[in-house]
């Protein structure tokens, strides 16, 4: 057991504006060859979830009156849960996490990176490069590799990106520092005829009675309500009827959390949406900026009629950048960032890649971690705020702010992280929460139900 201020930590916790006084509270227990990469992955992880279970630990404090719960964290839990994805088994079935034409290509300058895992993406991806009539995934990964040689990455790109399609050119070196890791606005107090924040009284979990909209996908977003619901928040994620998510997905980050299908643009949909809206705690979005404001949904918006409202916006690019507006997932932010060419191998020139979607897992404990600081806050100052996370940012963060700093420990083995848990959609292998404060729950209290099933209502 190792009891040290951690830097990374310490950066983290500063970010998200945690007293001061409180960043060497935070225990870890080493692990060696967990999360091997030239870049120091294993302190990004370590540190998000520390902060995570710390901001846990505050937050249960200030609930209850109580001295602050010791936070301890093992690294071969955080390992574990960071590959949460690759160790899930569904009757024994392990899913498929990359399309076969989400990957490098290489291009008549460089590398280019390609996101098709969605089917609407694979088609767009396609149809720009016009590749068109290939039978199967074999043949139109043939015709996309031949096409994409044949280009400039650049223009591959830009083709690619204006058919809404998801394709980068992988940089040759680092991109420039994203400041600030975690975006935090105060967004008010109350005002007369706005609805007051709801109190939280004493609680065994931190979160209890706590109400989160989800309005996240894919795994950074998922990830942290997937901590809200272990801490006792009753967590419904809402996503639009017309866009499946993949079942083998939600079954790894569904658990403790509820499911239900609402179309925003329909009157009943909005309707509901609003009832559910008005006594939530927390709205978490994983959309690109800009793309609910139609809905009423903008910070300004939510400030005035919500003000004690917590609203979370995660993107994948830098907020206030060029690329704002521009989908994007874990894989194309480390190509673009500078992350792929710093993990390289070999004399091919191929891009590497992170021994894990660590931006993915990392920003989701980040998220998580802002969202119970800032519910430590509300309980003083009645205001509701507006945090703003960004995949970008945690890039910039492991390439900028991180220095490598190893804990001896016995051999990484990932067996006691693992548990198995029975779900409507079969039996899971999975991994355990990786959190770390005294009191801790060992596992969620429910499991993962079938995708969009579930009443758009409030348990708590």
């Amino acid at each position: 057991m190792t009891r040290h201020i951690d830097a990374a930590t310490a950066d983290a916790w500063a970010a998200l504006g945690g007293p001061e006084d409180l960043a060497g509270q935070v225990s870890f227990t080493g692990t060696e060859g967990v999360l091997p990469a030239r870049l120091p992955v294993r302190e990004l992880a370590r540190a998000t979830v520390g902060v995570c279970s710390l901001a846990a630990a505050e937050l249960l404090a200030a609930r209850n009156a109580t001295p602050l719960p010791e936070v301890r964290v093992h690294e071969g839990a955080v390992a574990t849960a960071f590959v949460s994805e690759r160790h899930l088994r569904i009757d024994g079935r392990a899913p498929v996490t990359f399309a076969p034409l989400s990957g490098f290509w290489r291009a008549a300058d460089g590398w280019v990176r390609t996101h098709a895992n969605y089917p609407h993406h694979r088609a767009r991806l396609l149809t720009a490069l016009g590749i068109h009539g290939a039978a199967d995934d074999r043949a139109a990964a043939a015709a996309l590799a031949a096409e994409v040689a044949s280009r400039p990455a650049r223009e591959v790109q830009e083709t690619v990106y204006a058919a809404g399609g998801l394709a980068v050119a992988v940089a040759t070196g680092p991109a420039p520092a994203v400041h600030p890791l975690v975006g935090t606005q105060i967004t008010g107090t109350r005002t007369a005829g706005a609805e007051p924040a709801r109190d939280l009284p004493p609680a065994p979990l931190p979160a209890s009675g706590v109400r989160v909209l989800d309005l996240t996908r894919v795994i950074a977003g998922p990830v942290a309500t997937r901590v809200l619901a272990l801490l006792g928040a009753d967590v419904l994620r809402v996503d639009p009827p017309g866009v499946r998510e993949f079942a083998d997905a939600h079954a790894d980050t569904g658990m403790g959390k509820r499911s239900t299908l609402l179309d925003l643009s329909a009157p009943g949909g909005r309707g509901t949406f609003e009832q559910l809206l008005a006594s939530a705690d927390v709205l978490i979005t994983g959309y690109r900026p800009g793309a609910l404001d139609r809905y009423g949904l903008s910070p300004e918006a939510l400030s005035e009629r919500r003000p004690g409202l917590i609203l979370a916006q995660l993107c994948a690019w830098d907020p206030s950048g060029p690329w704002a507006g521009r989908r994007g997932f874990d894989s194309l932010v480390q190509a673009a960032c500078g992350i792929a060419a710093a993990e390289a191998a070999g004399d091919d020139g191929r891009p590497g890649v992170l021994p894990a979607q660590a931006l993915d897992h990392g920003t989701g404990y980040l998220l998580a971690a802002a969202v119970l600081r800032a519910l430590t806050d509300r309980r003083t100052t009645g205001a509701g705020r507006h945090l703003r996370l960004s995949l970008a940012g945690t890039a910039s963060w492991l390439l900028h702010g991180i220095r490598p700093a190893p804990l001896d420990g016995a051999p990484y083995e990932p067996g006691p992280w693992l548990t198995e848990t029975a779900s409507p959609v079969g039996t899971l292998r999975h991994a355990l929460p990786p959190l770390g404060y005294a009191g801790t729950p060992a596992n969620w209290s429910r499991p993962p139900g079938i995708w969009g099933t579930d009443r758009p209502a409030w348990e708590s």
